[in-house]
């Protein structure tokens, strides 16, 4: 009954703000999320709780700051992905930039397969959005939410935008790894933490990653591809960033080497990474 509760809830509010023009729904809807459910939620304990950690001077001033703007991009890029068609064409003229374009063309030209890894940083959607508008279909390894009404629709807007879509667990893995074998791309995200992954550094501290993505990009030959999609000034658009691969060396070495490149958009930007998550697992209470 809760769960049923909370998607009524959920269904209420997405019915209202996608009524608004684009222009408007996105920024609507970020507002919510920073002004009104995250307060609600007590959202701002685990974001001081993160920041405590990495920087632990940080003026007070700067942690509200990134108290409202977190929830708020997190919002913008919820409302993006239920934004179907709107979103694609937004996502399609972002600014390209970086080596790892024409190497994800020359990987899919000699029939080999390609991962792309990212983080939880501005909206990880619009490279997918932007390699289908140009004709590539771009899976997506993804984690289920418990609610199994609110993960019935959004995993069909996730779809809407490319796929297949692989679920976490044993037969979405399977999937997966065959998509990746038979020359497919797929797109991950690394910043989450994970029981049993390895111990590998991320903004200074311990973080438990796992190391599947360069698992398989050694065992299948694929290429390994550091991707970004940063939210812009105005709020709406996004400059998009596909790195040079990672060079082949082994699981940990590459993963580490996935987790300095995203550290150095999240401290370029802190406000567009979601310092919600446990990244580091649970930490003391923050100041």
């Amino acid at each position: 009954m809760k769960d049923f509760l909370q998607y009524l809830a959920f269904r209420f509010l997405e019915t209202i703000v996608m009524a608004l023009p684009y222009r408007l729904r996105v920024p609507t809807f970020g507002w919510i999320l920073s002004r009104v459910i995250g307060p609600l939620t007590r959202v701002d304990r685990r974001i001081r709780a993160n920041l405590a950690l990495i920087y632990p001077d940080m003026p007070e001033a700067e942690i509200q700051r990134l108290i409202h703007a977190v929830p708020d991009n997190f919002g913008r890029s919820l409302i993006e992905t239920y934004s179907g068609d709107a979103f694609i064409r937004r996502a399609a003229k972002s600014a390209l930039r970086g080596e790892g374009f024409a190497a994800l063309e020359k990987a899919q030209r000699e029939g080999r397969g390609v991962i792309l890894i990212s983080g939880h940083f501005g909206n990880y959607d619009v490279l997918r959005a932007y390699l289908r508008a140009r004709g590539h279909s771009v899976g997506a390894l993804y984690r289920p939410f418990p609610n199994r009404r609110f993960n019935r629709r959004y995993s069909a807007k996730l779809g809407a935008i490319s796929g297949p879509l692989f679920p976490r667990g044993r037969r979405g893995l399977s999937e997966m790894i065959k998509h990746v074998r038979d020359g497919g791309i797929i797109g991950m995200l690394i910043d989450q933490h994970m029981q049993h992954g390895a111990h590998l550094k991320f903004m200074g501290h311990t973080a438990l990653t796992a190391t599947s993505a360069a698992d398989m990009a050694l065992k299948y030959d694929a290429v390994l591809l550091p991707f970004y999609g940063r939210r812009m000034p105005d709020g709406m658009s996004f400059e998009l960033t596909i790195e040079a691969p990672i060079a082949h060396t082994t699981p940990e070495a590459m993963t580490q080497a996935l987790n300095d490149s995203l550290e150095v958009q999240v401290r370029a930007h802190p406000e567009q990474w979601l310092w919600v998550s446990r990244r580091w697992g649970r930490l003391k209470k923050s100041r």
